[in-house]
């Protein structure tokens, strides 16, 4: 009975294993679509997972990656003239002519025809999302878009939520439908592919200055040596 009993455990184990195998895919820049969702000032406040400076950043950074790639951008807000409110100004004065979807009721976004429509109408395959709550707006849209088949890339950046268990378990079940959950500088050198490309280094590197300091300071600490030409005793044979 052990022995049977170990049997099982060890095939459901595989089947499970196998199961969860998503194929490994890149990110297209002419087949993608990025959507905002939900990144509301009023629901902003839900998002406790994250430093409030850096998660405001991290929005605006996600929402900049239309500019910087040239992507369709569709946004969407839930019940926006209640507590929820707007988005912030300076996204939507990024895309004053871009689709912005009120729903007045769904929680899903994609249980609204009109924001349907609208991604749809885009013709791409590939969506870029983020939202507030990570377990809600981000969530619920990035299962209904796999299963309408499309291939979905989770901003885990610019996404938001009560506690870290809340992102961790909403994390784990996107994970688990073939979602790519992803970073800033991951989607955004996946859609640059190369420095030599263009968007690439002239366009990316100020981004990446802007919005992700770290690698940006790199990138200053190296021009800053080259233009003062000179090092110190010891650094040459470092």
């Amino acid at each position: 009975m052990r022995f049977t009993t170990a049997i099982v455990a060890a095939c459901g184990l595989s089947v499970a294993t196998a199961g969860s195998i998503v194929p490994f895919e890149r990110l297209e820049k002419n087949n993608s679509v990025l959507l905002i969702v939900d990144h509301q000032v009023g629901l902003f406040h839900l998002a406790k997972d994250w430093d409030a400076t850096l998660l405001r950043n991290n929005i605006v950074a996600h929402a900049s990656l239309g500019k910087l790639f040239d992507l369709p951008v569709v946004m969407t807000t839930s019940a926006e003239t209640g507590p929820n409110g707007p988005l912030p100004k300076e996204i939507l004065e990024m895309y004053p002519n871009s689709p912005l979807i009120k729903r007045n009721g769904e929680v899903d976004a994609w249980d609204n025809p009109s924001f349907r429509a609208a991604v749809r109408a885009t013709g791409k395959k590939q969506v870029i999302l983020a939202g507030i709550v990570t377990d809600v707006c981000t969530t619920f849209l990035a299962l209904s878009l796999r299963a309408e088949g499309y291939s979905v890339w989770a901003n885990v950046e610019a996404s938001g939520t009560t506690t870290q268990l809340l992102r961790d378990t909403a994390n784990m079940r996107m994970q688990g439908a073939g979602v790519n959950l992803g970073s800033l500088f991951g989607i955004a050198t996946d859609l640059m592919r190369d420095w030599r490309n263009v968007p690439g280094a002239a366009e990316v590197m100020p981004y990446l200055g802007d919005f992700f300091p770290a690698y940006g300071f790199i990138a200053k600490l190296h021009a800053a040596a080259v233009n003062n030409g000179s090092l110190i005793p010891g650094e040459a044979g470092l």
